[in-house]
């Protein structure tokens, strides 16, 4: 048969109704816990102590354990991301050595890296083709001089949380 739970008793001193001073010292006379009487109550059998040192040994044991695990399954992961780069480089310069392969493509790369010719060519090399405009500018010096600007960022916040709050993308219930 199932236990009920004991409803709790009465306190034995009710405060009665005095001045603020003495019922503010009665409630924190009430709220103290006496440290003995809850320590009294707590009941621990030889299987508990058994049971609750095997948990505190185990997680001594286990704790450095999994440390060295988790250290060891990073260090592979990195090891497996490195081989598979190693892997992915190998097969470019796999498909790089069959381009080299290709008579096409050595003529190709002749041409545009050293400037060969076949005989009987001519060959026109124009400098400077693009329009000012186009080129890129040089970069200006960086200042040595801090500059404030004037930011009023209240102003900026108001009206981004009124426009958060008067948005209408709220889907209505149906």
């Amino acid at each position: 048969m199932a236990r009920r739970p004991v409803p709790p008793s009465p306190s034995p001193r009710a405060p009665a109704p005095a001045s603020k001073p003495a019922a503010r010292r009665d409630r924190q006379a009430t709220r103290s816990v006496d440290v003995r009487e809850w320590a009294s109550g707590i009941r621990l059998s030889a299987f508990s102590v058994i049971m609750l040192s095997l948990v505190v040994l185990g997680a001594w044991v286990l704790v450095p354990t999994m440390g060295t695990f988790i250290d060891q399954r990073q260090k592979i992961a990195a090891l497996e991301a490195s081989i598979q780069v190693s892997h992915d480089e190998i097969a470019a310069l796999e498909k790089e050595r069959e381009r080299w392969n290709d008579p096409a493509y050595i003529t190709t790369q002749a041409r545009e890296r050293l400037y060969y010719v076949k005989p009987g060519e001519v060959v026109y090399l124009v400098d400077n083709d693009l329009d000012p405009a186009a080129l890129p500018r040089e970069q200006e010096p960086v200042s040595d001089t801090l500059e404030e600007k004037p930011a009023d960022w209240m102003p900026q916040l108001l009206r981004t949380l009124t426009a958060a709050g008067l948005s209408q993308t709220a889907v209505p219930a149906q």
